[in-house]
């Protein structure tokens, strides 16, 4: 599993939020209110939540491919909602969680 971290510091986050749920619900299965929000891609899953001044999107996908894609997809779109204020999606990659052996 790989997880990723996209960040985009905005005064914005729950409208760019509501916005990427609204658009991607046409397609996947999405759950989102003002500060949370889900949506299961077929290729991974977003959570994603808005605070006063940024937008955090955590993802989870089953591999390095889905990821980029995952990251790719979010990115552009929520550049294209927020182009007026040019927003910056900074993505980190963070370990995943290891299975313990039992021994």
């Amino acid at each position: 599993m790989v997880v990723s971290e996209g960040r985009v510091v905005t005064t914005a986050a729950s409208k760019y939020l509501q916005q990427l749920c609204k658009h991607f619900r046409h397609k996947v299965d999405v759950d989102f209110d003002a500060t949370r929000g889900r949506v299961d891609f077929p290729f991974g899953d977003c959570r994603l939540e808005a605070q006063a001044d940024e937008l955090i999107m955590r993802c989870e996908a089953p591999d390095a491919e889905a990821s980029a894609r995952m990251q790719s997809v979010l990115t552009i779109h929520l550049e294209r909602f927020a182009w007026r204020e040019k927003a910056v999606v900074t993505w980190a990659a963070e370990a995943a969680p290891q299975a313990r052996v039992a021994g």
